[in-house]
């Protein structure tokens, strides 16, 4: 036992344990990598499928006529596609019990796309409540000064924000891999931790956790409430305007309760994870659940960008009918070779 603290010195014993106990998972913990899995299959299925076709129509309305919205929308459908793209490692890392058997140097960078993507969404959705929420405020001063490349610059603010304030999820894994070698005196050669982001001592979660909760202050409720403010008061205005179609306020409404349902069901959970982990001092073993439901923010994305966005719905409109026109056809083919191959009737004689 001796020989043994003096392996592990320089290490947390509960790190130690957690990842043995990753590597032997119990009932729970396979029914959660089962749940993990299936989650990112159907986000996955759906989701690329959808988010193809709006940056399809977002580089055709960009390519002819860019406006800020347009600029926002591209941007947060290639930020979705950055998480999709991610989702197989994922998907490999649920389908062996949460153990990292990919090779460790794509665990920080996973992981770190992976957040980085997810925080992304809810600054461009934010930028979208304010384009939105100015456009109808104020017309005439916005007018003049709408152009698409203030959204531009934007959006590389954004991208810059998001991944100065997730560097520690790519740097904090090759920490653990060096901690690792320290203790072991193995030196560069020792073999990487096993899980990848799952695991903190009781050292790292003192400089974790603050961070955390600086993510669900600044990346979550700043942009939720200015969403909240900008939302509520477009709503607001549109129920005065005279001059507004009801399928039109009625789409408008729909894109402001999209946006804040995708705010509060799919960022809700996993940031208040982050607030009840600092207040007692440690990792929550559920986040990882809560971040299932950010996992489907990829899947209602195009939602909002069905209502936001005339190109999208004349494009979705477009191959609804062909789909529609092609199985008609099917159907048309499929009864007249019935009616081929149907025998005759027999005449009965007289």
């Amino acid at each position: 036992s001796l020989v043994s603290c003096r392996i592990v010195e320089g290490r947390d014993l509960s790190l130690l344990v957690s990842e043995s106990w990753s590597r032997t998972p119990g009932p729970s913990s396979m029914f959660y990598s089962r749940l993990l899995l299936v989650v990112y299959i159907l986000t996955f299925l759906m989701g690329v499928p959808a988010n193809i076709l709006s940056l399809v129509t977002f580089c055709r309305k960009v390519r002819r006529k860019a406006s800020p919205i347009d600029v926002l929308l591209l941007n947060l459908t290639v930020s979705d596609l950055v998480f999709l793209a991610l989702l197989p490692l994922k998907m490999k890392e649920a389908s062996d019990g949460m153990s990292w058997l990919l090779p460790y140097s794509l665990c920080p960078l996973t992981g770190f796309l992976f957040f980085v993507t997810i925080y992304n969404s809810t600054l461009l959705l934010t930028a979208v409540s304010v384009e939105r929420y100015l456009g109808v405020a104020f017309p005439l001063r916005y007018a003049l000064c709408r152009r698409p490349r203030y959204a531009v610059w934007a959006c590389v603010a954004f991208w810059l924000v998001t991944s100065s304030n997730l560097s520690f999820v790519y740097i904090l894994p090759y920490y653990q891999w060096t901690q690792g070698s320290n203790a072991s005196g193995g030196g560069g050669g020792s073999a990487p931790p096993t899980t990848c982001y799952l695991n903190f001592s009781d050292t790292e979660l003192k400089i974790l956790l603050p961070i955390r909760l600086e993510l669900f202050l600044v990346l979550f409720c700043v942009p939720f409430l200015i969403s909240c403010f900008c939302y509520v008061n477009f709503i607001l205005i549109l129920s005065r305007l005279p001059n507004i179609s009801r399928r039109r306020r009625l789409r408008c409404i729909g894109l402001a309760l999209g946006t804040l349902v995708v705010f509060t069901v799919c960022f809700g959970p996993y940031n208040a994870s982050h607030v009840v982990g600092f207040i007692s001092m440690e990792n929550q073993e559920w986040r990882n659940l809560a971040l299932l439901s950010s996992t489907l923010n990829a899947c209602l994305d195009p939602f909002i960008f069905y209502l936001s966005s005339a190109a999208v719905r004349a494009v979705l409109d477009r191959c609804i009918k062909r789909v529609r026109a092609k199985m008609h056809l099917l159907r048309c083919g499929w009864a007249s070779d019935h009616q081929q191959h149907k025998p005759p009737e027999s005449v009965a004689p007289p």
